[in-house]
């Protein structure tokens, strides 16, 4: 659950760096739900975050993860990564840090390829180069029958995401202010092929 003091450092760190944040709220319980459903947390073991924030939608993977898994929460907020550092879960791993350097903090931490990658990263603020650095580095970090979930208000990551993943399968949580978009891509299990996740729209 979001507390007001997680609300007012998310403030905080949107003032800081509006660019990087993108919202001036955290994200909501129907949000959160969506996400699990999306990403099927249930049944995850590694999984990495960009852009948590405060850490809501972390706390809310970490409730619906199996026992043996492992979430690697990653920001370039400082103020952020010390909010998440003070999560205690031994199943959680935290680093400051970029997204587009995802292999070298997956190293870092000891964890195997990801089988789940969600990004809450506010892409239509970034420079279309880095936006591609990241979604580069996420494909190549990905392990094959992976999925890469971006949930966002906007559809940038959507024109991006085609460049790097083909077309995504698009959701939609219209119980948030603003209504969120999920867009989420699943990489091939043979190396080598890329392919669409599907460009069909859930409810």
């Amino acid at each position: 659950m979001t507390t007001m003091a997680d609300r007012l450092t998310f403030l905080k760190g949107f003032l800081q760096r509006p660019r990087e944040v993108g919202s001036v709220v955290p994200s909501s319980r129907f949000l959160e739900q969506r996400l699990l459903r999306v990403i099927d947390a249930a049944h995850a073991r590694t999984l990495v975050e960009l852009g948590p924030g405060t850490g809501g939608t972390t706390r809310a993977v970490l409730k619906a993860l199996p026992a043996d898994a492992r979430l690697l929460a990653i920001d370039t907020n400082p103020a952020f990564v010390r909010e998440l550092a003070g999560i205690r879960d031994p199943r959680l791993h935290v680093a400051e840090g970029s997204a587009a350097d995802l292999a070298t903090l997956i190293r870092q931490h000891g964890l195997t390829a990801p089988d789940i990658v969600f990004s809450g990263i506010p892409f239509s603020t970034l420079p279309e180069a880095v936006a591609d650095g990241i979604l580069e580095s996420v494909w190549a970090a990905l392990a094959p029958g992976g999925r890469f979930t971006a949930y966002q208000f906007r559809d940038a990551v959507c024109r991006q995401g085609r460049r790097v993943m083909g077309e995504p399968l698009v959701e939609c949580e219209w119980v948030n202010l603003p209504p969120m978009h999920f867009y989420s891509w699943d990489k091939p299990e043979r190396a080598g092929r890329r392919r669409a996740s599907g460009s069909a729209t859930a409810p």
